[in-house]
């Protein structure tokens, strides 16, 4: 996957990607906002599906953590926020169960994570948070650095904790990720589906777009009120989803609504991204993921086309199969 912005680490992540995380103005972001409900069937695995989505308009593989988080957390006024803080990491780090240490107090440890709360005349409007990660390849996070403006702890630490842990999307959805929450002071239903499929056994780092979402998807229905209902709306979405792609791979059809809307995409963006489309769905076909047929002719058209494009990963694979 391209890098949309330098990495913090320099020249030590040569191949390190950072996404942005920008959060604009609530329309209540008050401890009394009233308790989001679980969407329903399409609209909740739209949602999952929109998580896999950069803002830039490029379909994303999974990316998280391997090792414990060690987080640092500095910047003006800190002591006064780090429980906001604090709780928003604990809580998707419970659900994830990964590891968490605050090594704040102990100057000698190694912190992978650094969140600064940075001045409020700091970033800009649009952008009161960010986050960027930094991984060699697009599986294992090594390194992450948060800002959040003093002012926007409090809205912004559930959003850039999901973040943290590799989740890139900003789906249309109930979830903290949303440029539009219903509410920002803890993990809505679908943010807990999202890590403890993240970060579940059957989920791997690397994985496609259309596997990670037969793992979301799965997770969703298993923890459905009927299952065997969720689990028809799961294929019917399964194969509206792989029309929806063949045509944006393509070039015909376009991106995730919400990720236009977000006016964050960029020309290079789905242009790289049809591209990747095209890889994700050959590699769907050969391994016959999140309902696609097994089919070695569509996978070879597949990646053809990507590799047409200058897709590497999908010209490894074809000179693979002769």
């Amino acid at each position: 996957m391209k890098s949309f912005r330098r990495s913090f680490l320099g020249p030590l992540l040569l191949a390190a990607t950072a996404f942005l995380a920008p959060l604009p103005a609530l329309a209540d972001a008050s401890h009394g906002a009233p308790a989001a409900s679980e969407p329903a069937g399409d609209a909740a695995l739209q949602t999952l599906w929109e998580s896999l989505w950069h803002q830039s308009g490029t379909p994303t593989r999974v990316l998280r953590w391997e090792e414990p988080i060690r987080v640092r957390i500095d910047g003006v006024r800190q002591a006064a926020q780090r429980e906001v803080v604090m709780q928003a990491l604990r809580s998707v780090t419970a659900e994830a169960g990964v590891p968490l240490e605050d090594v704040s107090a102990q100057p000698a440890r190694r912190a992978n994570v650094r969140i600064e709360i940075v001045p409020d005349t700091a970033l800009e409007d649009r952008e009161p948070c960010v986050t960027q990660v930094d991984f060699r390849t697009e599986t294992r996070i090594d390194a992450a650095r948060i800002q959040m403006r003093e002012r926007d702890v409090f809205r912004c630490a559930h959003h850039e904790a999901m973040h943290l842990m590799g989740v890139r999307g900003h789906p249309a959805g109930p979830t903290v990720l949303s440029y539009f929450p219903q509410r920002v002071d803890r993990l809505l239903p679908l943010d807990k589906v999202m890590l403890r499929a993240w970060y579940g056994p059957r989920m791997r780092a690397g994985m496609t777009p259309f596997e990670a979402l037969a793992v979301l998807a799965d997770t969703w229905v298993a923890e459905h009120a009927d299952p065997v209902a969720a689990a028809r709306i799961r294929d019917r979405f399964y194969g509206t989803t792989l029309d929806q792609m063949r045509a944006y791979a393509a070039g015909q059809g376009d991106i995730p609504a919400i990720v236009r809307r977000s006016g964050k995409s960029t020309d290079e963006g789905i242009r790289n991204g049809r591209g990747e489309m095209a890889l994700f769905l050959g590699l769907a076909h050969l391994a016959g993921a999140a309902g696609a047929s097994v089919d070695t002719a569509q996978a070879r058209q597949w990646l053809q086309r990507a590799a047409s494009a200058g897709n590497r990963p999908a010209q490894d694979r074809l000179a693979g199969m002769r």
